[in-house]
């Protein structure tokens, strides 16, 4: 998976030891950053505010402590003096980022420093083959969830481990919040109402695999859904008719809209024998 128009890539790298100690990824549209760690780093290697990460195994970092390590590592926004920072720097207003760009990422706690780089790293591209491409929010706590590299998932929230269970149980205990649930940027995480995440590997690593790909669910969509001119030609009736038949419930859309619903095939097709 290629990184997108406007996203930034940076190698994290420990001078003192010439290492490489991860790589930042900065989604600069929505102003989302995440630190992809190599596995080969233990916590004595590792970015202190990670190492709890590392004796986990974890070394895709989620957004939030992504965010937090930039922000540690540059000026504070109520910093005293800071419109005259601004000012000497031509910036029109506080931006972590662009501070953290300025300062090559160096601070006084660590020999981390940062350099900007065209390409992905090998081992973050094949990372982020388990990334989701697409999700659907299926009912009862479930998701189902499509990945770059083909692999498809049903997953009950309720079993995973890993995530904050008081966080999924608010998901599953809250249908306005459950329904909101979206994927997150490149795909790394499916987030509900943009407040609590689950990270695309936690969704991997769920046991029910199905034997179907994306382009299945396309091709079903495609063939199985018909809209209200189709449903009128099929049954050869009026929108009037249709409306009625809707309205006494025979059947049923699958999606509503003031321009016109969708229905499933096989029930109209049904609704005729």
């Amino acid at each position: 998976m290629k990184g997108t128009k406007y996203m930034k890539i940076f190698k994290i790298i420990d001078e003192e030891n010439d290492l490489l100690s991860g790589v930042l990824l900065y989604y600069e549209k929505s102003r989302t950053a995440i630190i992809e760690l190599p596995e080969y780093l233990d916590e004595w290697n590792a970015p202190l505010l990670f190492t709890g990460y590392i004796k986990k195994k974890i070394y895709t970092i989620p957004r939030d402590m992504s965010f937090c390590w930039i922000k540690e590592r540059v000026i504070p926004s109520g910093r005293q003096n800071i419109g005259d920072i601004l000012n000497t720097h031509h910036l029109k207003s506080y931006d972590e980022m662009q501070f953290l760009e300025i300062s090559d990422g160096r601070c006084s706690q660590d020999s981390l420093y940062i350099r900007k780089t065209d390409e992905v790293p090998m081992f973050v591209e094949e990372r982020q083959q388990r990334n989701l491409k697409e999700c659907v929010i299926v009912g009862n706590g479930r998701l189902l969830c499509f990945f770059y590299d083909g692999c498809v998932k049903k997953v009950d929230i309720a079993t995973l481990g890993n995530v904050d269970a008081d966080d999924i149980a608010k998901v599953i205990r809250h249908k306005v919040l459950y329904e909101s649930g979206q994927i997150g940027v490149g795909g790394y995480y499916i987030t509900f109402n943009n407040s609590i995440d689950i990270p695309a590997w936690a969704l991997y690593g769920a046991k029910e695999t199905l034997p179907l790909t994306l382009e299945d669910f396309k091709k079903f969509t495609q063939k199985n859904m018909l809209d209200t001119t189709e449903v009128c030609n099929t049954l050869e009736c009026s929108r009037q008719n249709i409306s009625y038949i809707v309205k006494k419930k025979h059947i049923l859309p699958i999606k509503e809209s003031v321009r016109g619903n969708l229905y499933d095939k096989c029930e109209i097709l049904r609704y005729k024998w």
